[in-house]
């Protein structure tokens, strides 16, 4: 990127409305810009679901004197001098596709440049990590898989099973991620990658999203400390190079109890032991930088967990 330390947010969740405000992704302006990935839509959402948000979200940023849909790395590096949000889609779970690997091209091509094959439970694509058992990666999978290769979108593991995450990275010809998963060795939740998964992960060239979710960092621990560990561990365990930012925020943070509650099978006891999900602000994420500089990490390695090492498996993936 243009600049040394411009930011890259590989996940972040609007509210999945018609109505939701973009303007809330100004949360992360800073400058030398800042790119962000939103979800469009996860499990119990249809194709037309998926294609109404992805509808409303073009259109209310387009409109908006400050942010940018640019989702080639060109568009990006032009935006992001001036300290503009540049902003792209994320499908978090296959069944917005409805089981029809064309959508796969349709969706890339409508600015959604990552998808995760499962979301906590197993379904046509793959085990989820709430599943009693994770059989892996499907022959369904398997194709989704190549389909996404070929396209160019980036294949993410986050809330796929241990088995099927590891099946992603054996899979996929493309480096993979994690979009926005914590460390298992750090905290050990469900949704939590292990050590194994993480290894696998960067030995396609990929990247792991480290996540502000409080219940993921530990016991619904949402600080700036907590973040920052799991960015260590990480570190430590595959090399500052496979480091990133994802933090799942969720700007409906206020009415997500009320989401988990409707789905009871997405989301179980693993979510609501803690009572409310307490989030790391983007504020606080966007202080990540500074955290990083006091406790000596090298300016090469801020600038690649900062933004640079998603980019760089961007620019390997996207066509």
């Amino acid at each position: 990127m243009t600049s040394p330390r411009a930011f890259w947010e590989q996940h972040t969740c609007l509210p999945l409305t018609l109505d939701a405000d973009v303007g809330d992704l100004l949360r992360y302006r800073r400058p030398g810009g800042a790119y962000v990935s939103v979800n469009v839509g996860y499990a119990p959402h249809s194709r037309d679901d998926a294609l109404s948000y992805i509808g409303h979200f073009t259109r209310a940023i387009e409109d908006h004197p400050d942010l940018e849909l640019a989702t080639t790395i060109g568009e990006i590096d032009a935006a992001v001098p001036g300290d503009r949000i540049v902003v792209a889609f994320d499908l978090e779970d296959s069944a917005p596709l409805a089981g029809d690997l064309d959508m796969v091209e349709v969706f890339y091509g409508l600015g959604v440049k990552s998808l995760l094959p499962s979301y906590n439970n197993g379904n046509a694509a793959g085990g989820g990590c709430l599943d009693a058992v994770d059989s892996g990666l499907t022959a369904y999978g398997r194709d989704l898989v190549r389909r996404m290769n070929t396209v160019g979108m980036l294949v993410d593991g986050s809330h796929c099973g241990t088995r099927t995450g590891l099946d992603l990275s054996e899979a996929s010809e493309q480096p993979m991620i994690y979009s926005h998963s914590a460390m298992r060795g750090v905290w050990d939740h469900a949704r939590n990658i292990t050590d194994e998964q993480a290894r696998e992960c960067a030995a396609t060239g990929g990247v792991i999203g480290i996540p502000g979710v409080g219940i993921f960092l530990g016991p619904n621990t949402a600080t700036l400390d907590a973040f920052v560990a799991h960015i260590d561990y990480a570190v430590e365990l595959v090399g500052p190079e496979h480091v990133g930012i994802g933090s799942d925020y969720s700007f409906d943070a206020d009415t997500i109890m009320e989401d988990l509650a409707a789905n009871p099978e997405l989301f179980p006891e693993e979510y609501t032991r803690w009572g409310t999900i307490r989030f790391v602000e983007p504020e606080t994420t966007l202080l990540i930088e500074r955290e990083l500089v006091g406790r000596g990490y090298p300016e090469e390695t801020v600038r690649g967990i900062l933004g640079g090492n998603f980019r760089r498996v961007a620019a390997q993936v996207w066509k």
